[in-house]
């Protein structure tokens, strides 16, 4: 079984998208296409060298988005999964490479989805931190136990895990959970706290988008973050959806279940390496590499 995976924000680099443009009379319009729904020139930001302009929320997601989906359709023939996965962002990737939503519907739900974040952002101030080498469990226990919002977010894999809250929170588990035992537990670089009840506002506007969306029947099961199992069924696949950017990215659980399933062959289709490491991480025997052009 071969699962293709679809990364998340913090996987753009300045220049991505560049070669696909230039490969393919298909990328090139695509590209272009782009540009038109989104009302700026996403390709200029994304093939030039400004690293800044590309991290900002509204930039980024579109620019990920693009890239890997873009690249599942240069792939031709050798983009043919039995199981697609996305981590966070990706999932809109996911989707509309397994034919679920058409691309300019992925799209524009995806820019929907980075402005109504980053709204949510600038309206409750909240932050992210790296948590490494401790227990999921007692990572949890200790969120439970701080005072102020702090929540596991991004399960991503044994030893790994991102929490997301408010900034006194995150500060206090911090502490907390390096004298717990952690590795590692450092602030990340982020706008908002994301996958965490601070991001309600933002659920609220995208669920109005997303529900009028049409969205089909996947050519094969997607992971989806939410329940970490494969889901077929367009209504759930659209509550799930809905309910990701308030809830955790499981991420192991969810790479765990396509190993128990049967995927042995992981292809990661998009910028970076970044999925196929921690599938690595969760699995030293998996096979992994990265989508290609020819």
């Amino acid at each position: 079984m071969h699962a293709y995976l679809f990364p998340g924000q913090g996987a753009q680099f300045p220049g991505m998208g560049k070669d696909l443009f230039e490969a393919s009379a298909e990328a090139k319009a695509l590209f272009e296409t782009a540009n038109d729904i989104l009302g700026f020139s996403i390709t200029e930001i994304m093939f030039g060298e400004d690293a800044e302009a590309l991290k900002q929320t509204q930039v980024t997601q579109p620019a990920i988005f693009l890239h890997s989906v873009i690249l599942s359709k240069v792939m031709g023939d050798r983009f043919c999964p039995d199981a697609v996965a996305g981590h966070s962002l990706g999932e809109f990737s996911a989707l509309v490479a397994a034919n679920a939503l058409s691309f300019e519907d992925g799209l524009s739900l995806v820019h929907q989805r980075a402005l109504a974040m980053q709204a949510a952002c600038d309206e409750i101030p909240g932050t992210m931190a790296a948590v490494l080498g401790l227990e999921d469990g007692i990572i949890e226990t200790v969120c439970a136990q701080t005072s102020g919002v702090v929540v596991a977010a991004n399960y991503n894999c044994p030893g790994q895990l991102v929490i997301s809250g408010e900034e006194k929170a995150i500060a206090a588990a911090c502490e907390a959970l390096k004298e717990a035992g952690a590795r590692r537990a450092l602030p990340l670089p982020v706008g908002g706290a994301f996958h965490s009840p601070l991001m309600e506002p933002a659920k609220t506007k995208l669920a109005a988008a997303i529900e009028a969306t049409a969205i089909a029947s996947p050519v094969c099961p997607i992971y989806q973050n939410v329940p970490a199992k494969g889901v077929t069924d367009a209504a759930s696949i659209k509550e799930n959806l809905i309910a990701q950017l308030t809830a955790p990215v499981k991420w192991t659980q969810s790479v765990q279940q396509l190993l128990s399933d049967g995927a042995s062959q992981f292809t990661e289709v998009g910028p970076g390496k970044v999925l196929q490491g921690l599938v690595k991480k969760i699995d030293r025997s998996a096979e992994t590499n990265s989508g290609a052009i020819e």
